[in-house]
């Protein structure tokens, strides 16, 4: 035991969470696949058990199985308590251990928990902890007692299966999961606006990152100068991203028989506006991915690439990496000598890191779409749209997961757990750590553009 904390100890906190993460999913794994998690008559593999638990840690929604129809209502908790602890993530989990029990978390500790939730600091981060369980469960309650009644309301459930329901489907929005218990996902509520705008609400508020919502607060119950640069970032993109694919949306699909053509103008604005929100990150949807134009496919890839906010449930690069980008060549094309936004100038070391996660991001993207177009009869925009899903933990599907290869399933699972942790998370968990330059090389110049 003491040398398996040795051990434990000596790792560093990026493979302090990998591992945390794999030790979660194999459990899972096995759990799911057992008789007391399926219905009757039903039966699953290894790798579709894997691939679910996977799917559910990362927050993702792919699926190579129908889990309404799979997983017996123990088997549908289970995957419901794995999208909650992939939403706010293992490492925040067990740090509820040591605020239940009393006991203190080492500085190694801290410091694990707050890289996963890209806190600033480790000294007030069990405070921070406390902070997010219980914005979490106010949240989701509300939105659970929305889409209860409203379940009741529409669709004559049961009070207990609306309740049911009403909890599954408000911690899947809020953690921004994308797991639904309709087999068809939401498309039966394309025009049911509480549904759209309760689950718009959930995923927005999952999808901004806890520290923006505290910053948030903070800025409205204190001081406005609470309201930091990241959350002023993390909101400004958000809105922009957000409209603006509603807008898009709206224009490219308005006429397509098989999306937005048969709705009202009104119908056709909340149906655009969902999706914009829940591409991004959830992995919803309303209408049906696969027979959208071409141009919106390449859109919603291009939006759900982008992803969430730091620090929050759902994955992608991140609008904070985006908008620091977007300065800096905003900054170039103005002559600027350094970055600056909203009166503060942005460390250079804050661009390295962007531009290393795009980097990293393009090729890792890049070359697991090669191998499955390689190994795999699936056409280029459908592997492209898969790969992207999965690597920004959205769930979003052109249809074709449940019929990929065994190989390109396994690159799929890698995937998401690549993207729910980060690139950078596991660049620093494979490299050394951080040493500094013994010496300085002479510059060179170097023509680009």
């Amino acid at each position: 035991m003491d040398i398996n904390k040795g051990i434990l100890k000596q790792l560093s906190s990026s493979r302090k969470m990998i591992l945390g993460f794999i030790v979660a999913t194999i459990i899972g794994t096995f759990i799911l696949i057992l008789p007391i998690s399926l219905r009757k008559g039903e039966s699953i593999s290894l790798l579709g058990s894997l691939f679910t638990v996977t799917s559910a840690i990362c927050v993702t929604g792919l699926s190579v199985v129908d889990i309404s129809k799979v997983f017996n209502p123990f088997g549908q908790i289970i995957i419901l308590i794995f999208i909650q602890l992939g939403g706010l993530g293992v490492m925040t989990f067990s740090s509820l251990l040591f605020v239940v029990t009393g006991k203190k978390m080492t500085f190694n500790e801290r410091m694990t928990l707050k890289d996963e939730r890209n806190a600033d600091g480790s000294g007030e981060i069990i405070d921070f902890i406390k902070k997010i369980f219980k914005t979490v469960f106010i949240i989701e309650f509300i939105g659970a007692i929305i889409l209860t009644i409203t379940f009741m309301k529409e669709l004559n459930f049961t009070l207990s299966k609306a309740i049911f329901y009403g909890v599954f489907h408000s911690v899947s929005a809020f953690c921004n999961a994308g797991f639904s218990l309709f087999s068809n996902g939401l498309e039966g509520f394309a025009k049911n606006v509480s549904i759209n705008l309760t689950v718009a609400y959930l995923i927005i508020l999952g999808g901004i990152g806890f520290s923006v919502i505290n910053s948030v607060v903070m800025a409205i119950r204190k001081d406005i100068r609470r309201f930091n640069l990241t959350s002023k970032l993390a909101v400004l993109i958000s809105i922009i991203l957000t409209f603006g694919g509603t807008f898009l949306i709206f224009v490219l699909e308005y006429s397509n028989p098989h999306t937005l053509s048969g709705m009202n103008f009104f119908d056709k604005i909340i149906a655009a506006f969902f999706q914009s929100v829940t591409t991004r990150t959830a992995g919803f949807n309303t209408i049906s991915i696969g027979l959208m134009r071409p141009g919106t496919i390449f859109l919603f890839c291009i939006l759900m690439f982008i992803g969430a906010s730091p620090g929050s449930t759902g994955g992608g690069i991140k609008t904070t990496t985006l908008g620091v980008l977007a300065f800096y060549v905003i900054g170039v094309v103005k002559g600027k000598e350094n970055i600056e936004m909203y009166n503060r100038r942005i460390d250079w070391n804050i661009l390295n890191r962007a531009l290393a996660i795009l980097v990293m991001s393009i090729l890792y993207v890049g070359i697991v779409i090669l191998i499955i177009l390689t190994v795999d009869k699936f056409a280029f925009d459908q592997v492209v749209f898969e790969v992207i899903s999965a690597y920004a933990t959205v769930g979003l599907t052109m249809g074709i997961t449940s019929d990929l290869n065994m190989i390109s399933k396994i690159l799929i699972i890698i995937t998401m757990f690549v993207g729910r942790l980060g690139p950078m998370t596991f660049a620093l968990a494979i490299g050394e750590t951080k040493k500094k330059d013994q010496f300085v090389y002479p510059k060179e110049n170097i023509l680009v553009g």
